[in-house]
């Protein structure tokens, strides 16, 4: 308006004119009203009704185009984060990124979208009025935040249920939020041997009380080259010439590319409405067993497969000192990676996508396969660089090197 203001010159604006251009703001703007105090109270109403159409405003697309989307991503800073914030700041919305640790963490996200449209915001998941801060000019908020291991301040049911239920309770009095979308885990079930898979059901179980129209996604073990599966197994086989077979590797899963899992949620987001108060259950289009994959881990690293098999009691046996001693220390104790306790409790059981479940199909996505690109970032781990070594199904002869 200022701009408009000038090029009339210094004669002020007719009642006439000013009511015209009031009323092709907020035309163009859907949120013009939400954002300066208008009919709509900032903390009164729910979410917008199922079915309302489409969020995504068209137009040029790209990174310096408008979408339409102001989308809070709690635990942006993590895996699954930096390929969602990647995905949501292509097509040009703006990204406010929750963080609570050092200035550093989300500074590779800062990169990803349009000057002005990663917004890192400081913030304690323990303070509601922080919380509501970092929530206040979204209409879309995406929670990823999870932990697979327990620390000295934060258990899995904080992290993983309570904080759902909180972000919920927020979301709801906003009064501007058009989509909520929960990440929870694939098997998660009040009935699973994991404690951190009870407390993910517990969270969503809360969530969809709080806010019926909200989507989870399940997605399974996540690969992809940060990821906490095969990085784990190809560390410690290149360090100890061997890899624990927890189990026995008999246990069926179903891993899923960390791309397709960012690409799901944002085709939740491009709906007209339908994937709202729905649950997902994102698996590969493969299933192996843990001795399948780590065979596959095996191949692309190029070395030797050599296991030791680890029956479960004596895994647990090994994982337990960390548990017992977690909170009796004064200092932290380390990242479990091989020997996590609850993941050894997941593992007793196989978890793959149910018979009767909303996947990638029902989002018109097609999954990767796994071997090839999805864990080409393994060729970090040969010990003679990329071109060292050859397996059967990739041969190179010494005339290639460079």
């Amino acid at each position: 308006m200022q701009a408009i203001a000038r090029r009339l010159g210094r004669h002020s604006l007719k009642p006439s004119a000013t009511a015209a251009i009031l009323s092709f703001d907020s035309s163009f703007n859907p949120y013009f009203h939400h954002y300066n105090g208008a009919d709509n109270p900032r903390y009164a109403s729910n979410l917008t009704a199922r079915g309302t159409g489409h969020i995504v405003r068209k137009g040029t697309g790209g990174r310096s185009s408008v979408s339409g989307i102001i989308a809070t991503v709690f635990g942006a800073t993590g895996f699954l984060g930096r390929y969602l914030v990647q995905r949501l700041a292509k097509m040009g919305s703006q990204v406010l990124v929750p963080f609570r640790g050092s200035e550093d963490s989300h500074r590779h996200l800062k990169l990803m979208g349009d000057l002005g449209q990663i917004v890192p915001m400081q913030y304690n998941p323990r303070d509601e009025n922080s919380i509501k801060a970092v929530m206040a000019k979204a209409n879309v908020v995406i929670n990823l935040i999870g932990r697979e291991y327990e620390t000295r301040n934060y258990s899995f049911e904080e992290v993983n249920h309570h904080m759902a239920e909180q972000l919920a309770m927020i979301a709801k009095e906003h009064g501007g939020i058009m989509r909520f979308i929960q990440v929870s885990c694939l098997g998660a079930s009040p009935s699973s041997p994991s404690r951190m898979l009870r407390a993910k059901a517990a969270g969503e179980e809360a969530l969809l009380q709080e806010i019926p129209e909200a989507t989870v996604m399940r997605p399974a073990a996540m690969i992809g080259t940060e990821d906490r599966v095969l990085n784990p197994w190809a560390h410690f086989a290149k360090n100890y010439g061997f890899l624990p077979l927890i189990g026995e590797g008999t246990t069926k899963i179903q891993p899923v590319y960390v791309v397709d899992v960012a690409s799901a949620i944002i085709a939740a987001l491009k709906d007209d409405g339908s994937c709202m108060g729905k649950v997902y259950e994102l698996g590969g289009p493969e299933i192996f067993t843990v001795h399948e994959l780590a065979e596959l881990m095996f191949d692309v690293i190029r070395e030797w497969p050599r296991y030791v098999k680890i029956p479960f009691p004596v895994a647990k046996a090994i994982a337990m000192p960390r548990e017992v001693l977690l909170k009796k220390v004064p200092f932290p104790m380390p990242t479990p990676r091989i020997f996590n306790l609850d993941a050894i409790e997941a593992l007793t059981t196989d978890t793959l996508v149910s018979k009767d479940a909303l996947t990638f199909d029902d989002l018109g996505i097609a999954p990767h396969k796994l071997k090839g690109y999805p864990v080409e970032f393994l060729i970090q781990y040969r010990k003679g660089g990329p071109k060292y070594g050859s397996t059967v199904s990739e041969k190179v002869s010494p005339e290639s090197w460079p």
